[in-house]
């Protein structure tokens, strides 16, 4: 088996899918938060 060496391995496709879940995760929370005060303001 190889060493491991801590810092090494090429991680930017793991950075870039992390990065376009946080941001899909929060447009879907604000979009919830938006849709939730629209129903509150309009509610008959």
């Amino acid at each position: 088996m190889a060493e491991h060496k801590h810092g090494e391995m090429d991680i930017t496709s793991q950075t870039a899918t992390f990065d376009g879940f946080v941001s899909i995760v929060t447009k879907f929370v604000i979009a919830c938060i938006v849709l939730a005060v629209f129903l509150a303001i309009f509610r008959t």
